[in-house]
């Protein structure tokens, strides 16, 4: 399921209701950005593979192990093919981190991202090589795909300097980059988008800076990310003895990745994330993965002195330590996006509320269902293994409430009723239920949940058991005849909290 605002606003922005693609749409911003290229991809996913998230994971999976292709292919053919063994190894645990779980888990963030991200180091490569014009069109790809991308041009023509090119190829590239900030400028439209500030504040904008360059050292802890993010600075800076052809691309690399890192500053500071700081947000440690790959691939080749053993040492020991932080980002992401999934019940019995509660845009249902997009096609399930939407069910034995003794007890929240999320909790011999069923006053199921949450979603008065939680939603208008929780073919009524 795609639980994301984004994907959903999209695709109701560039689709009618029988989920005919709106070229115009396509071309309009989205986030006061350009998003040409993952709105194509959006309808893509939604017209021919069913609107399956597991789609776009798969394809911002490989646009990342792209990046990590067009960083190898920068090395140096003087390194030996062991040391490029490394530095690759490096290079793919550090784009691969946990930290980056929020692009794997929901690809409509991956998509959002990556893309633009791709084509500029690819961009980046090709100009290394001396491939302007090859350069020259990634850059075009990645202005079309997000605003991530628009300092791409005048990276390239640093790599043109750097490669001692002609005039003529230093000068295009930062017109054209000029040019394309201007009119973005000009064009974007007024206002204040999500998570942005108009506030001054050169503390808390270089806090995020720094913190974008280190988040791989840090989950939640603010300081160390900032720290980090000035060592890695230095380090860079020290590292970069000589600018010479050479080392063109690494340096554009790193560059690239501050003047991103600068971007999240300017554009979406604000303390209302975990650790009070937006530099740590997960699809943010792509800056921070290619500023340290940078200084990976800059040690490797500036310090050909170095025992292949340190360097591996080295790679090992800072690939480990980042992923075995990002460990806890990676849980705090599945914790909060596991009960955005209820939107897929929502949106197929249609409860507009708890549709506004999750931030899902139910304008996008006409056109989803016409495309026959997830959850509007075979493969939605309430996930029983039995009672689906419209089943008549027998009648359910009466559920003991949490006071009760025994370990087969539960409870609800409040009074069940249509178009509200529903909580509460239920063990059934120790054991979450399989799934959780709402049925009208025929026992036929009208609606259903999520099991297996956070004990903080059922909003009981007895605190429920961690992972035994539940949430659940009807139609809007429905008559509720009870909830049910189903557990190996058996029934329980739940009953309301006293």
């Amino acid at each position: 399921m795609h639980v994301l605002l984004d994907y959903w606003h999209v695709l109701a922005k560039i689709t009618d209701d029988n989920g005919d693609l709106l070229l115009g749409q396509v071309f309009t911003y989205h986030l006061d950005q350009p998003f040409v290229l993952p709105s194509l991809v959006f309808w893509a996913d939604a017209a021919w593979f069913g609107g399956d998230n597991r789609v776009l994971t798969v394809l911002s999976v490989l646009l990342v192990a792209g990046i990590a292709a067009c960083l190898y292919s920068m090395l140096p053919a003087s390194l030996s093919p062991t040391t490029k063994s490394v530095v690759l190894t490096g290079f793919s645990w550090l784009l691969f981190s946990s930290h980056a779980t929020e692009l794997w888990l929901q690809g409509t963030n991956g998509i959002s991202w990556t893309p633009a991200v791709f084509f500029c180091v690819l961009a980046i490569s090709c100009a290394h090589r001396g491939m302007s014009w090859a350069a020259g069109i990634a850059a075009t790809l990645g202005c079309l795909s997000f605003g991530a991308a628009l300092p791409i041009w005048f990276v390239l023509a640093l790599v043109a300097w750097l490669r001692k090119d002609s005039r003529l190829r230093i000068l295009i590239p930062g017109a054209i980059g000029i040019l394309v900030v201007v009119a973005w400028f000009l064009t974007k439209p007024s206002g204040q988008h999500s998570l942005a500030t108009s506030a001054f504040d050169p503390d808390g904008r270089l806090s995020v800076f720094a913190a974008a360059l280190g988040g791989l050292w840090s989950a939640d802890v603010a300081v160390v990310a900032v720290i980090a993010g000035g060592i890695t600075t230095a380090a860079l800076v020290h590292v970069v003895r000589e600018a010479n052809p050479r080392l063109s691309g690494w340096i554009a690399t790193a560059t690239y990745a501050v003047l991103l890192a600068g971007m999240v500053a300017m554009g979406r500071t604000t303390d209302q994330v975990p650790g009070g700081n937006i530099g740590l947000i997960s699809r943010y440690v792509l800056i921070g993965a290619l500023a340290t790959s940078a200084l990976l691939a800059l040690i490797a080749i500036n310090r050909p002195q170095w025992p292949l053993r340190r360097l591996i040492v080295a790679t090992v020991t800072v690939a480990l330590l980042t992923h075995a932080i990002g460990g806890a980002k990676a849980d705090r992401v599945r914790h909060d996006y596991g009960p955005l999934n209820l939107a897929a019940i929502a949106l197929r019995v249609d409860a507009p509320a708890v549709l506004e509660t999750l931030h899902i845009q139910r304008a996008a249902a006409p056109a989803a269902r016409s495309l026959g997009a997830y959850p509007f096609n075979g493969t939605f399930t309430l996930g029983c293994g039995g009672p689906e939407l419209g089943s008549r069910l027998p009648a359910a034995a009466p559920l003991p409430l949490a006071t009760e003794a025994g370990d087969t007890h539960g409870e609800l929240g409040t009074s069940p009723t249509g178009d509200t999320v529903l909580g509460g909790w239920a063990t059934i011999g120790g054991t979450r239920a399989d799934c959780v069923l709402v049925v009208d006053q025929n026992n036929t199921v009208i609606g259903g949940g999520l099991v297996g949450l956070p004990g903080s979603v059922a909003k009981t008065k007895t605190p429920a058991p961690e992972g035994m939680a539940f949430q659940a939603v009807a139609p809007a208008g429905a008559t509720i005849g009870g909830v049910i929780a189903f557990k190996t073919g058996a029934l329980y009524r739940l009953q309301p909290q006293k």
